[in-house]
């Protein structure tokens, strides 16, 4: 839809450049323009980075999977910043498009150097004023950065920081039995960008990562042994052996400080819950039931964590809060199956297997979201704002990630070699 209206276009340029209202001028200049006005429903127009071919598709496709209504046709101009847009504000505003984004890039010392700005259209104001980010003049540090920018971007117009730059950690398996080879493998939010960061023959557990998404720990099951923990630096290097005990060592889950780890082991008995320090060392015990304990998962504020029990009875596991302050252990969901239970990352939401369903509870154990069943019995991983939810499937005899927007943006799928399993998401690398 598009209307035809004749403009009274007032320069309202200031000497900073910023964008002002025009009655802080006594004299204004004003041209009359005959422009036909595309009328959108969009809540974001962005506009393509000027000197830009590599950020601005990664930018506009990130924003695009968002509740955000984000469009970048049928736009009046190209401007590249706000003093240019600033005697043509006026078109803007009557689009009725409450969000503008522009920037542009340039070279500096070899560094490829991005300033852009999100305008209020409706005040001509810059939110926060003009933002710019450098970025090493390659590929991964190019698509780092256009992430980077749309988590910014993202924040400036909901208040609420993006998830765009953090990525998932996922297992690809091939093959079957003593030819099963698994490999834990990274990727970027969008999907893209996949690398394998360790492989063995065997099976590969509960990837989790480090608070500064430098660290993956997980488990490792080669044939005719245990089950082993091990911690690796994501940019490389060998993995080092956390839990060298007897028994079946599973689901670490790292304090929010990076410094502890906690998990499960049967190297006492039952399966147990125990703590111990993310460089190694000496476990303690802290749930000694006479029933099995698993899958620990700290709470984000480090006060507690919360694990599956089986003291219910057989195949009737339930989740249970255990707070370290008091030693007091509370149930905490109130299905007749309660599984693998993970915090979201302001502690409000746990995500958890329902029976054979993915889907999410409130702290207190009600179900808000229910994302049926998968095929593959795992619960989602919350994303770092909470916004959005990966979980694994099997589609049509392929392994299968969705993302799932839970705010009303876009889902899409991610498909892989054999059966994908256990995807988690990172928070932003520090």
């Amino acid at each position: 839809m598009r209307t035809h209206k004749k403009l009274l276009i007032t320069l309202l340029a200031s000497a900073s450049g910023l964008l002002v209202a025009p009655s802080l001028f006594a004299a204004p200049v004003v041209l009359e323009l005959d422009y036909e006005i595309p009328v959108q429903q969009n809540q974001v127009a962005f506009v393509p980075f000027a000197g830009d071919s590599v950020l601005s598709p990664i930018i506009l496709s990130d924003l695009s999977r968002t509740e955000l209504n984000v469009t970048s046709k049928n736009l009046p101009q190209q401007p590249r910043s706000s003093s240019e847009l600033a005697g043509t504000l006026p078109v803007w505003q009557n689009m009725g498009i409450p969000y503008l984004v522009i920037g542009s890039t340039r070279t500096n010392r070899g560094k490829i150097v991005t300033d852009y700005e999100v305008i209020d259209v409706k005040s001509g104001l810059v939110i926060e004023g003009k933002q710019s980010l450098s970025a090493d003049n390659n590929k991964e540090s190019m698509r780092y950065a256009g992430h980077v920018i749309a988590d910014k971007v993202y924040e400036l117009i909901t208040g609420t920081p993006g998830d765009f730059s953090g990525r998932i950690a996922y297992i690809e398996e091939i093959g079957r039995g003593k030819d099963k080879v698994s490999r834990l493998k990274v990727m970027d939010a969008d999907g893209e960008n996949a690398r394998t960061i360790t492989e063995v023959t065997g099976s590969i557990f509960s990837p989790v990562w480090s608070p500064d998404a430098n660290r993956i720990a997980y488990a490792v099951q080669r044939e005719k042994s245990h089950p082993v923990i091990y911690v690796q630096s994501v940019s490389g290097g060998g993995a080092s052996v956390l839990t060298p005990f007897a028994g079946s060592n599973l689901s670490p889950s790292f304090s929010p400080d990076g410094n502890r780890i906690l998990f499960s082991s049967s190297f006492e008995g039952s399966s147990d819950i125990y703590e111990m320090s993310a460089s190694g060392g000496t476990p303690r015990r802290i749930i000694n039931w006479p029933s099995s304990e698993v899958q620990p998962n700290y709470a984000p504020d480090g006060q507690s964590f919360v694990f599956v029990s089986d003291k219910s009875g057989f195949n009737k596991p339930q989740i249970y809060r255990y707070e370290f302050g008091s030693g007091r252990t509370i149930k905490v969901s109130n299905s007749g199956y309660a599984t693998s239970p993970q915090f979201s990352n302001d502690g409000s939401q746990i995500a958890f297997l329902n029976g054979r369903s993915a889907a999410i509870m409130n702290s207190s154990g009600a179900v808000t979201a229910n994302l049926g069943n998968t095929g593959i019995d795992e619960a989602p991983s919350f994303s770092p704002n909470g916004k959005r939810v990966v979980y694994a499937s099997t589609q049509g005899g392929k392994g299968v990630l969705t993302i799932k927007s839970l705010n009303g943006g876009e889902s899409f799928d991610k498909s892989g070699q054999g059966i994908l399993r256990s995807p988690v998401w990172s928070a932003s690398p520090k």
